[in-house]
């Protein structure tokens, strides 16, 4: 019987302030058969796409993100904050609600012909995931798809990754 992944999220409300309700994938992840079933999901897409390597975004992103490469023989890149990252770094900016961030990864993490899956736990606005798709293409390797465990549908993110393709295990709609 298939699981249900999203009776494993737990909404924190007014979380980190008030008026959003932060989506906890912590259920999630101690259940074992939720996470299995979550990783699968997620691979089932990425093996369609001939992944060679999966970038993640800091934090959540790393947790599945290592799982996903590991179930699909690829890489993992991480994508860190500014400084973390002990080679030459590559750097993409993105806009949030209330300033700016950035991530980093090594600049020789990837070259052209690569094929490149974009991890994140939840897919919001997608500034995040486009600022990754663009760090990618930037190396010249190719962003076949962009993978989430969890999209909020009502802050249209997923626009913002047009063209790739994009899938999502759990979505909320409102």
């Amino acid at each position: 019987m298939p699981v249900d992944l999203q009776e494993f999220v737990r909404e924190i409300p007014d979380f980190p302030r008030p008026g959003i309700g932060f989506k906890d994938i912590t259920p999630l992840l101690l259940n074992p058969g939720a996470l299995d079933a979550a990783v699968e999901g997620l691979a089932e897409f990425a093996r369609e796409q001939k992944v060679d390597f999966v970038v993640a975004a800091e934090a959540r992103g790393f947790i599945l993100g290592g799982a996903l490469a590991r179930e699909l023989g690829a890489g993992f890149i991480p994508a860190r904050k500014p400084g973390k990252l002990p080679h030459e770094t590559i750097s993409a900016e993105y806009a949030l609600e209330y300033g700016l961030d950035e991530l980093e990864m090594h600049s020789d993490a990837l070259a052209g012909g690569a094929r490149v899956l974009i991890h994140d736990d939840l897919l919001a606005t997608g500034g995040t995931a486009r600022a990754l798709c663009d760090l990618v293409a930037g190396t010249g390797a190719e962003v076949v798809g962009c993978a989430f465990l969890v999209e909020l549908g009502f802050l249209n993110g997923r626009a913002r990754l047009e063209p790739y393709r994009v899938r999502s295990l759990i979505e909320y709609s409102d």
